[in-house]
């Protein structure tokens, strides 16, 4: 049965974020931007991915164990105009990213393109929170992360590398940016746990039992491996984002990442490609609709009533949360609402109603 879910207030949500993460020892620039990028998620993917507001409990927890550090040092190794090596010191992924991909684009505005590996990090969240915060300075931004091995290599019934998600973000001038993220995996562990809670099985491609045997099963799945994308392409592409990252940047990679809870070691790439090195912005976004309109004239298939361009989906989402309200899982709005309490955060988050909808 579908999951019980309760829309709530943007900027009240926001602003409770941002007052918990202050409150967890991030300074105001970092909790605004960690609060930003979870807002971000939870406005555009499907709740059951585990990228949005919920992870504000699971930081709490990492924090008050020390596991990670909210104040980590930026520590730029090395760099050239175009390049630059990062390590994060085990601090929080996703303000190493948002910051990586700042640096990125400054030297794209002086190079045409800019280029930042993180090594010594924690996970980063969403790619296309990264991805289009390039897009908004102008830029086709690409991101991508290793993570743990929880993916089988083609032909195998263990994990050796990660989900390890890609996101490329580009503008044009429909009203949205054109938005590729995805992990390499057919789908995640928080999808199964979604399809256990409704009583649903999965698809066949989703994951492996320990055995090593296909399954429909979510809570079967849950101790077995993930099954990549395209099977053996999916496979290869996490391999190689494994030596984009980890191998190249002197951090974890393979088997290494999330093996140690004190630290995880998880290597990100960040790049910002500068559109005004090649034409005008104006000109580029006036191609890309012009490719937009070339994709979308097409005849669709039977039982397809449009063509969806990369992100256009997720862009209506935004839309109708934005003005709608936010649907939280019932369970995490109260499990915010208890931390809130513990943690002694003033903010408050509005509550507009229950969530008709279901979300697939």
């Amino acid at each position: 049965m579908p999951i019980s879910m309760t829309s709530v207030d943007r900027q009240s949500l926001s602003g409770f974020m941002t007052e918990g993460f202050e409150v967890l020892g991030l300074s105001a620039e970092d909790a605004r931007i960690f609060a930003d990028a979870l807002i971000f998620s939870e406005l555009r993917f499907h709740p059951g991915h585990g990228q949005g507001v919920r992870r504000l409990r699971r930081y709490q927890e990492r924090i008050s164990q020390k596991l990670v550090d909210p104040r980590a040092l930026f520590e730029v190794v090395k760099e050239s105009p175009a390049l630059a090596l990062v390590d994060a010191h085990n601090g929080i992924g996703t303000v190493a990213a948002a910051r990586a991909m700042k640096l990125a684009i400054e030297k794209s505005k002086t190079c045409g393109i800019g280029q930042v590996i993180v090594r010594n990090s924690t996970h980063y969240g969403s790619s296309a929170v990264h991805a289009c915060q390039a897009e908004e300075a102008g830029c086709i931004g690409i991101a991508y992360t290793n993570a743990g091995p929880e993916m089988a290599p083609w032909g195998a019934r263990e994990g050796a590398v990660g989900t390890n998600p890609w996101g490329i973000a580009a503008p044009t001038g429909l009203g949205f940016p054109v938005v590729m993220d995805f992990a390499l995996t057919t789908a995640g562990k928080g999808m199964m746990l979604w399809r256990s809670r409704e009583g649903r099985k999965m698809p066949l491609d989703w994951a492996l039992t320990p055995d090593g045997e296909v399954t429909d099963d979510p809570d079967a799945a849950m101790k077995g491996a993930l099954l990549a994308i395209g099977e053996y392409k999916g496979y290869g592409l996490a391999f190689m984002t494994d030596v984009l990252t980890g191998v190249i940047g002197g951090g974890g990679f393979g088997l290494t990442p999330y093996a140690d809870p004190a630290r995880l070691d998880v290597s990100h790439a960040l790049t910002a490609i500068d559109i005004e090195w090649f034409m005008p912005l104006d000109t580029f976004r006036a191609r890309m609709d012009e490719f937009a309109g070339m994709v979308k004239s097409r005849k669709t298939r039977p039982g397809f009533s449009e063509i969806l361009l990369p992100g256009e989906q997720e862009a209506r989402r935004v839309a109708r949360k934005s003005a709608d309200g936010v649907p939280l899982d019932d369970e995490v709005l109260a499990d915010l609402l208890a931390l809130g309490r513990e943690l002694g955060v003033s903010s408050r988050i509005d509550v507009i109603g229950p969530y008709h909808e279901h979300v697939l």
